[in-house]
């Protein structure tokens, strides 16, 4: 167990810390429509959609976890008959990612959420969210849950919480700077330094 205080994260590592949410009942939601030229639509991904997908909408904010994952790892999540993905299209141009993992616990864990540069402050974030609310509490589950960390866009928390998500556990997660084992580019992720 860490003492209270400071600790130190060694050269080349990143320190995060995690908050977990989740929703044991539906949430009312609040209506937003789709910008005009915006369209959801449902995704069978490939290897490359996805990795350019995650890139882009996560790579500012330091996104890695899927980057590790070789083409079969990756390959055997994206065909997972329980995992569901989404995506809003913009002048042809597909602009954000929603994965949802159902379990045969009856859970269902929002997996990756996200707009790229392009979409977000269009209210299309809201619709989306809206959308993966009602798509997971259609199969019989009783509880909806996501973890966002410190590295994340920081209106993703007040997001989640406007949305009816509830914090519940924090964790810290230490890992590799992805930036320093070529997952990154050097420039993403600008509001977090480089140290190693």
């Amino acid at each position: 167990m860490l003492s209270d205080g400071f600790h130190d994260v060694p050269d080349g590592k990143l320190a995060m810390v995690v908050t977990h949410f989740e929703m044991r009942a539906p949430t009312p939601l609040r209506e937003v429509s789709l910008p005009d030229d915006v369209r959801l639509r449902q995704v069978t991904p490939t290897l490359d959609w996805y990795r350019d997908m995650f890139r882009r909408v996560g790579q500012n904010w330091l996104w890695f976890g899927r980057l590790k994952k070789s083409d079969a790892e990756l390959q055997a999540q994206l065909f997972d008959p329980d995992t569901l993905f989404y995506t809003l299209a913009k002048d042809g141009q597909d602009e954000a990612l929603l994965e949802l993992k159902f379990t045969a616990e009856g859970t269902c864990e929002l997996a990756y959420f996200g707009l790229t540069p392009a979409m977000i402050g269009s209210g299309a974030g809201r619709y989306l969210m809206n959308h993966a609310i009602r798509t997971a509490w259609e199969r019989p589950i009783s509880r909806l849950h996501l973890h966002t960390c410190t590295l994340d866009s920081p209106q993703a928390v007040p997001f989640y919480i406007r949305s009816g998500f509830t914090p519940f556990k924090r964790q810290v997660e230490i890992a590799d700077d992805p930036r320093l084992i070529n997952l990154l580019d050097k420039d993403n992720g600008a509001h977090v330094p480089i140290i190693g």
